[in-house]
């Protein structure tokens, strides 16, 4: 199942995705209150080309893994971590497809970084990684926008990582997915950027659940993001980022100057 979230001509909707969510005929089906558990339909239903995808949820943290494909590591000089390196991006962050990436005054360098996305379908705490799956309700592709030159200069990244529209993610969050091999794939204006597989993740989707809600409890919606191949690079104003994940989709947003 593909779940999405829509403003419409009525106001704002949890829908799920009727199909692939790619033909013109596509339609949307409105779920009561949240996505979260069994569906439970109030019967109506839009064309998705008549509705504007937003963020398909919005998380109380989102949770990113830094180094966590050893050839991004190495591309920025880094020893690939024993655990995983955690940090986290404020709720301010997140915006949907469509939506421009602002590019803030302060920082002469904001890069792209194209990542597979877990939200957490229920309240865990220390979940051990061979029941992690039952704590997720799918995935979804995400872009952890960085402000390069301030991760470099400030020893901690939460300026870096924290701005404003920095963690564009959508289209939708796909229920029924194996996250372990996944091809995904950045372009700028068409250019491919990025091109690897989840599989090239140092740690896995269920040993990093297993990790973060070892440290804090995660809540439905949470957002962890799993790490970025190599290739990411600089993006400027009037530019486009489009992500694309197999079984998923593709994620793309504009750039514009705050």
């Amino acid at each position: 199942m593909r779940l999405a979230r829509i403003a419409h001509p009525e106001g704002v909707a949890f829908v799920s995705v009727d199909g692939d969510g790619d033909s013109d005929d596509t339609m949307v089906s409105e779920i009561a209150d949240h996505p979260f558990g069994t569906p439970n339909y109030t019967g109506r239903k839009w064309p998705l080309a008549d509705t504007r995808l937003l963020s398909p949820i919005l998380p109380t943290k989102v949770i990113a893994v830094g180094r966590n494909y050893a050839d991004h590591a190495r591309e920025m000089g880094n020893e690939v971590p024993a655990e995983p390196m955690i940090f986290l991006k404020p709720s301010t962050t997140v915006i949907g497809p469509n939506a421009p990436i602002r590019r803030p005054k302060q920082s002469e360098q904001v890069d792209f970084e194209g990542e597979l996305a877990v939200i957490i379908g229920q309240p865990v705490k220390n979940v051990p990684a061979a029941q992690a799956r039952q704590a997720v309700l799918g995935y979804t592709v995400a872009n952890d926008v960085s402000a390069r030159d301030f991760q470099r200069s400030d020893g901690q990244w939460g300026r870096a990582k924290g701005f404003d529209t920095f963690c564009p993610i959508g289209p939708w969050i796909e229920t029924e997915l194996d996250p372990a091999d996944l091809p995904i794939r950045t372009t700028v204006d068409g250019e491919t950027k990025q091109d690897s597989r989840t599989s090239e993740l140092v740690h896995k989707v269920p040993e990093l659940i297993e990790f973060v809600s070892s440290v804090m409890t995660l809540l439905p919606g949470d957002t962890i993001l799993t790490g970025t191949p190599a290739g990411v690079g600089p993006i400027v104003a009037g530019q486009e980022v489009s992500i694309t994940i197999d079984g998923i989709g593709t994620l793309t947003n504009p750039v514009e100057n705050a």
